[in-house]
């Protein structure tokens, strides 16, 4: 048997999660994100569709498939189609 309580402390570490409400309406408007948003990320994950709409494309895609993108002065390799992140590096 499985507690909800356990449950919920695992969601609270999912980097996965898409941005709160409030941060999605300050993407929308154009606004920066908040500082600290990139500890969010990490290499192997998925770079969730918030951050890569407003990225902006600096290398294009290559041979297999990776594109960098720059979000907020972060460039963030990944694979073009799946979007799981390759190398992050910040400007």
């Amino acid at each position: 048997m499985i507690s909800t309580s356990s449950l919920a402390k695992n969601d609270k570490h999912d980097k996965n999660k898409p941005l709160p409400p409030g941060l999605q309406k300050k993407v929308a408007k154009g606004e920066p994100l908040p500082p600290g948003w990139q500890k969010k990320l990490s290499r192997g994950s998925y770079l969730d569709d918030n951050y890569y709409d407003r990225g902006k494309v600096r290398v294009p895609i290559d041979r297999d498939g990776n594109i960098t993108i720059d979000v907020d002065g972060t460039f963030i390799k990944l694979h073009d189609k799946t979007r799981k992140i390759i190398d992050i590096i910040n400007d």
